[in-house]
């Protein structure tokens, strides 16, 4: 049977593009029969990637069966995956997320989880020395994958090998890192066909602080005035969408990519008293800016406190 490889919900540039590289490894290199699969739309910037790279976009699902064979990247978290994951017959794990515990196999698996930035750059290192047999588009997208989840090297969570992958992967496809960033980052930029709705879910996870559910949704850019022009109707979409996803309160941050910054809705006061507790921050009106603040990972969730 074939296996699936997919990441998370709501798949972002690294949740797509590092299906696709495993996918390849696992049926060209390893004889393991693989596709790639989605778990929701990808965003602008992952969009961009596919078109840039002439990839086909893989197949959404959004449910597994009983005792299919799967691989999961860039999550470890059930909140992320098909209702019935653990119906499947999960083959392995490959993540640089923190553990968050539920998933349940079949039997001993591979798991690697290392503190990189991306999950790409794992995979490039699992890959070893069969980097050179793989094709330019699914390099091109490793490249991608990188740039995007270190924020071409702005994000803390960047480490030099990160950037040294990178590095190498520019210079293999001929790619300037500033330029190509650059395009990619216009990409995520626009939102415009975007609802309300679906931005506060675009690049959302979520977590359990202090006995409530967050929707922590994160909107990384260029351009933040241009979501920012939005924020009355952002945060009336609050309410619901929360309400739709189980969820007790959606928190959105607004990252300024170049001014490294976030800028953080504030539409209540639940939402007032996690900004100041989570970040020592005081807040007077229905924004808060919180200068530094670039990663969810890093910076955003282990900070958060009600």
């Amino acid at each position: 049977m074939t296996t699936l490889v997919f990441g998370h919900k709501s798949p972002d540039t690294d949740s797509t593009g590092s299906p696709l590289i495993w996918a390849w490894y696992l049926s060209e290199i390893k004889g393991t029969p693989a596709e790639a699969r989605l778990l929701g739309t990808p965003n602008t910037e992952a969009a961009f990637m596919l078109d840039r790279w002439a990839i086909a976009r893989p197949a959404i699902i959004d449910s597994v069966s009983p005792g299919q064979p799967v691989v999961i990247v860039d999550t470890n978290n059930p909140a992320e995956l098909p209702d019935a994951i653990n119906e499947a017959d999960i083959q392995g794990i490959i993540d640089h997320h923190k553990l968050v515990g539920g998933l349940e196999t079949k039997g001993p698996i591979d798991i690697t989880v290392r503190p990189l930035a991306c999950t790409a750059t794992i995979l490039h290192d699992l890959i070893g020395d069969d980097m050179d047999r793989m094709p330019e588009p699914l390099k091109g997208a490793m490249l991608t994958c990188i740039l995007s989840d270190t924020l071409e090297f702005r994000s803390p969570t960047t480490t030099p090998h990160d950037r040294a992958v990178a590095e190498a992967l520019a210079a293999d496809l001929g790619v300037s890192i500033p330029e190509y960033a650059a395009e990619m980052f216009a990409a995520k930029s626009d939102v415009s066909a975007f609802s309300e709705a679906e931005l506060l879910r675009m690049d959302s996870k979520e977590y359990e602080v202090g006995g409530l559910e967050f929707r922590v949704s994160v909107l990384e850019t260029t351009s933040p005035g241009t979501v920012l022009d939005r924020k009355e109707a952002l945060m009336a979409a609050m309410g619901p969408v929360a309400e739709e996803d189980g969820a007790n309160q959606v928190l959105l941050f607004v990252v300024d990519i170049l001014n490294e910054e976030a800028t953080l809705l504030v539409p209540n006061d639940t939402v007032k008293a996690v900004a100041e507790k989570s970040f020592g921050a005081t807040v007077t009106g229905d924004t808060v800016v919180l200068p530094g603040i670039v990663s969810r990972k890093k910076q955003i969730i282990p900070n958060l406190t009600v």
